[in-house]
């Protein structure tokens, strides 16, 4: 525990601004580069970078298993619900412009929230694959 004690401050002092750089992205996709698969990749690398300091068990317990799977099928609905109401306000699967009274609102609106779907899923994803690969050598030893 000692000889990571270094490793813990530093990472108690980054985590936060990685997940803070994680919804800069994310809420930044808009108007340059990034977006919801950027944005969620790096939330994912915040919580490795805990499992990785902290061990397996202690990320396991700040985001449960039953979270993350709720994140991968959360996101895939935020998505394609978004397509959806574009359809039920009479427009296309994936019209933004039918989504607001000016199409450019709209537009925003729909990017938007099909960004945040495809970060909770990218993230969600990206952490059940982490969780099931670093999982993998203890359920070995336990014979499953």
């Amino acid at each position: 525990m000692t000889r990571l004690l270094v490793l813990r401050i530093v990472a108690k002092i980054l985590i936060p601004f990685m997940l803070m750089f994680a919804l800069y992205v994310q809420f930044h996709g808009d108007f340059g580069p990034g977006g919801g698969f950027q944005a969620g990749v790096i939330g994912a690398a915040a919580i490795v970078f805990y499992a990785l300091i902290f061990g397996l068990p202690a990320a396991r317990r700040m985001v449960p298993e039953p979270v993350v799977e709720t994140m991968v099928a959360l996101g895939v609905f935020l998505y394609a619900g978004v397509g959806l109401l574009g359809v039920a306000l009479g427009g296309n699967y994936l019209d933004y412009f039918v989504l607001a009274a000016d199409p450019v609102a709209g537009q925003h609106r729909g990017i938007f929230w099909v960004e945040a779907g495809v970060a909770i899923t990218v993230s969600g994803v990206m952490l059940k694959i982490f969780y099931m690969f670093a999982g993998r050598r203890r359920d070995l030893e336990e014979g499953r």
